[in-house]
């Protein structure tokens, strides 16, 4: 219980005050061009005035072409610099370290949104993607650091960079989706190499405290278990990044893979070396029991999802009384609202099965 309220350190960057870091969560209430809403700067910032060490918004798209959802933040435009200005003043204002999560959906764009140039690693027959060119790699890579380089000016305080739950970084990720022969697929060095030059370019074109992330998820996806954790090994070795943010779904389940089951997912990450990189997980955390267990298990830091949406405060709330009951769901729409969530990301959340009552 004391360890999660106590500062973290990072090698680079200024501390958290906490281990709490508010998951970058979809949320589709951002304007038709990408700027900032007065919803989306609402949500945010009432995380950060609720007591998270660290707010991350929603995954922010480095191309017009690689958005994912609708009502998306974006990032890949210097038209969208006064909102995030705006954003990272209103997060550090409140003692919170300020994070944009950075993504391309790749085969995940919806065709209502990007028309007909969705985009992978290779040519993808389901969805009708096709296979990115150097060119475009190179150029999607370079999208990526200049929107580190744009939060940057900005003001946040670092990025987390998106390899997580099938994305465009993941499907490089995938043996399976990436059926590149060059030096972008092939063997797992080969398909992580888009990854490590995104983060090399960022530490490059960015002041040395700036603090970068990843987000991973070892699991569905069409990505292998052991490579993913070959992956973080990989990544907190060679350090050139602050945090590895890993994405359970739930943090205390066992792997699908039969010969990996006995132990908890979390725990093969737990065990790895970390160095100075810090290690944190998100997946259905929702008690401050669970929060703690996570802590005493091995973890650096929690990221909250769910139990954020409900409780804007949750930092706060726990810090007052270790024993508080978060509320369960189904909450009402009228509840939603008092914890700052927008008109459309509470449609958002009613498409979640049993998350609103039914009105």
């Amino acid at each position: 219980m004391t360890k999660i309220f106590k500062p973290m350190s990072f090698s680079r960057s200024p501390s958290m005050k906490n281990r709490f870091m508010l998951a970058p969560l979809t949320n589709s209430q951002s304007n038709g061009d990408g700027t900032l809403s007065e919803d989306e700067y609402k949500w945010l910032s009432m995380r950060a005035k609720g007591g998270f060490g660290l707010t991350m918004t929603c995954a922010a798209h480095v191309q017009a072409v690689g958005q994912g959802f609708p009502g998306q933040l974006g990032i890949f435009s210097d038209d969208h610099l006064g909102g995030l200005s705006k954003l990272a003043k209103g997060i550090l204002a409140e003692d919170s370290l300020a994070v944009a999560q950075l993504h391309h959906a790749g085969m995940r764009s919806p065709k209502a949104l990007v028309g007909d140039n969705i985009v992978c690693p290779s040519d993808n027959e389901e969805t009708g993607a096709r296979g990115l060119s150097i060119q475009e790699i190179e150029q999607l890579i370079e999208d990526f650091i200049c929107a580190a380089v744009r939060a940057e000016r900005a003001g946040f305080s670092g990025v987390e960079i998106h390899g997580a739950h099938g994305y465009i970084l993941c499907q490089f990720l995938s043996p399976t989706i990436n059926k590149r022969t060059d030096c972008y697929g092939g063997t797992l060095e080969n398909r992580a190499r888009i990854l490590f030059d995104i983060i090399r370019g960022i530490r490059e074109r960015c002041q040395p405290n700036f603090l970068i992330g990843v987000r991973l998820s070892p699991e569905r996806f069409d990505v292998v278990l052991t490579e993913i954790i070959e992956l973080a090994r990989r990544l907190m070795a060679e350090a050139q990044i602050d945090f590895l943010d890993m994405s359970l779904w739930d943090v205390f389940k066992e792997p699908n893979e039969e010969a990996f089951k006995g132990r908890t997912l979390m725990s093969y990450f737990t065990e790895l070396k970390r160095g100075s990189v810090r290690l944190g997980v998100a997946g259905k955390i929702r008690t401050p029991e669970e929060a703690v267990t996570c802590i005493e298990q091995g973890v650096d830091f929690i990221l909250l999802g769910r139990a954020a949406i409900l409780h804007h405060d949750y930092p706060l709330l726990m810090q007052a009384n270790s024993d508080f009951t978060p509320v369960k769901n189904p909450v009402s729409v009228d509840y939603l609202r008092r914890q700052g969530l927008g008109e459309d990301f509470i449609k958002y959340m009613s498409s979640w099965k049993g998350f609103v009552e039914n009105t």
